[in-house]
């Protein structure tokens, strides 16, 4: 929790925590996915990474980076870029291959093409081929194999691996305090659109805001996370409070990388949006998560990203 009495700054009448949002190393990768319509690819896209938004019980946090023009993707069709986020490299393995099985191989018209080179190759078709029975053919273009697994409209094309990288960044955050649910709910959407404009980061949960802010650990025994209870309105009085009197409402964006540079201008375009609504139609105060640096090692701090 930060020290409210802490110092801070005010910019455009919102006031600026003096604090920072604490990071982690994950690993991640990025995928292609595309169809024969826009809509095809964002439906395959949209169930790949549902039920993903944090580690603690999804296993993998995930969502869209990008919407693709049919001359950005390696067939000539509309695609749709997503990046996956895991604590380990088995983990994202295992994700990888389940979710494009289950939702990108059964989607109408997909394909699905590495999204990142480099790095330690993750199984892609050359894990889900099995699936054609036999059938599966492989084709190597540009230095790339290729499987073409048939199924019952067609074939499915997919890149036989792709690329991970172990220099992403996961717990980038934003707490985006207002005088009013509606405000706050306003300044947290404005920011997440900004956001969204900025290549290599994903917020991964609903509509890239979480209301259901944590702390580590609980009193009850086996429970890692619960409630962040010095952030929740209705806790003041009960519970060592972080709010002053005239916030009524907290929501929290988390933003996920593939470089601390993505997270960082993530926030930072995100804080601009915020802050130029004001604090009377959207926040009154920003501020950040952090543990007090023992979580993670790396430190977005507010004061270095303001507008």
């Amino acid at each position: 929790m930060p020290d409210v009495t802490e110092p801070g700054m005010i910019v455009n009448g919102v006031r600026i925590d003096a604090s920072f949002a604490e990071a982690f190393d994950m690993r991640a990768t990025a995928l292609i996915i595309t169809a024969d319509t826009e809509a095809w690819a964002e439906t395959a896209a949209v169930s790949l990474t549902g039920f993903a938004t944090s580690i603690i019980a999804c296993g993998v946090e995930a969502g869209i980076d990008a919407r693709l023009a049919p001359e950005e993707t390696p067939d000539g069709r509309p695609g749709v870029r997503v990046l996956l986020f895991a604590g380990s490299t088995g983990e994202l393995q295992k994700q990888l291959q389940n979710r494009v099985g289950q939702c990108v191989l059964t989607s109408p018209g997909s394909a699905c093409y590495a999204g990142l080179d480099g790095g330690e190759p993750l199984k892609l078709g050359d894990a889900l081929r099995y699936f054609a029975d036999g059938f599966q053919i492989s084709k190597r273009f540009g230095g790339r194999r290729f499987w073409r697994l048939p199924v019952m409209d067609g074939e499915f094309v997919c890149e036989g691996t792709t690329g991970l990288t172990k220099s992403a960044v996961g717990g980038g955050n934003l707490l985006l305090m207002g005088k009013s649910v509606a405000a706050t709910r306003h300044a947290a959407e404005t920011a997440v659109a900004a956001m969204m404009t900025v290549a290599d980061a994903i917020m991964p949960f609903p509509g890239g805001i979480v209301r259901s802010g944590s702390k580590v650990g609980s009193k009850y025994k086996g429970l890692i996370a619960s409630t962040n209870d010095a952030y929740c309105p209705t806790l003041r009085g009960l519970a060592a409070s972080a709010l002053e009197d005239d916030i009524a409402s907290v929501l929290e964006i988390v933003i996920d990388g593939l470089t601390p540079e993505a997270v960082a201008q993530a926030m930072r375009v995100g804080l601009a949006a915020a802050i130029a609504l004001g604090p009377e139609a959207g926040a009154c105060r920003i501020g950040a998560g952090n543990y007090g640096g023992k979580l993670g090692k790396h430190h977005f701090h507010l004061k270095d990203l303001l507008p």
